[in-house]
């Protein structure tokens, strides 16, 4: 490989770097069916700019008994709502819970901040799927949308703005 190629090959891993951290991602980005999730969500960068003034994560399905962490100066929200069926947590039959949590409060766009709440994954959800945590940044004069999902068989990373997703593995065979 000569200087020059390697050169370009050295830019374009730069610049997917880049393109990567800018993304809303969780940092533990599979767990198993059945477990209990500690889902971070890692928020890299304000709006062109901008600080973040609140951060959205909306819940999906199957992900039941949601515990969201309170972070010191923001203001916390949860929005709840009933689950398309019930689910059995520890004996009890849930029928409803936390469908979003709403953080709000300043994040500078130089700085990195990470919002983080506790789940269970319902032994509803299959192994082999991802299930996706739609996430909006809100700065003053608009927003990050992390919300896009992949159609069956795209690639996450052919899409814009994509969603966080977390792989889902087989209960007992959780990959840290």
């Amino acid at each position: 490989m000569n200087m020059k190629s390697m050169t370009s090959a050295l830019i374009l891993t730069l610049a997917g770097a880049t393109a990567a951290t800018a993304h809303a991602t969780l940092e533990a980005q599979s767990a198993a069916v059945g477990s209990t999730y500690k889902g971070v969500m890692r928020i890299g960068h304000g709006c062109d700019g901008q600080a973040t003034l609140k951060v959205s994560i909306k819940i999906p399905e199957g992900v039941i008994a949601v515990k969201p962490m309170p972070k010191a100066g923001w203001a916390l929200e949860t929005s709840t709502g009933a689950y398309s069926e019930p689910h059995d947590y520890y004996g009890k039959s849930l029928s409803e819970g936390v469908r979003e949590i709403i953080w709000s409060g300043e994040l500078s766009d130089a700085h990195y901040d990470e919002f983080t709440f506790r789940a269970k994954l319902s032994n509803k959800l299959s192994a082999g799927e991802t299930i996706y945590f739609p996430t909006v940044q809100t700065c003053a004069d608009g927003t990050a949308e992390w919300v896009n999902i992949p159609l069956d068989g795209q690639d996450p990373h052919d899409i814009d703005d994509p969603a966080p997703g977390l792989a889902l593995t087989e209960a007992g065979h959780a990959h840290h």
